[in-house]
């Protein structure tokens, strides 16, 4: 399955300590940072690994509660 997120770089001005912020506009908390734009693109990769990962955790179904996974296409 694949979908496509928009991920935001901003470059932080040199009076600020430079570098780059990123965060995808569609899934909220998943934000980062880097001194380069690479780094900052791979810092954001974990970053949404991260909430991901964290997200299943939360919704791990209570003992003898059956829930349904599934795939799920989103097009915009």
């Amino acid at each position: 399955m694949e979908m496509v997120l928009t991920a935001v770089f901003e470059e932080v001005s040199e009076t600020e300590g430079g570098g780059y912020v990123a965060y995808v506009e569609e899934l909220p908390g998943a934000i980062s940072q880097g001194d380069t734009l690479d780094e900052a693109r791979e810092n954001l990769r974990d970053a949404i690994s991260m909430i991901l990962e964290a997200n299943r955790e939360l919704t791990k179904p209570e003992q003898g509660k059956r829930i349904t996974r599934e795939p799920i296409r989103i097009v915009a």
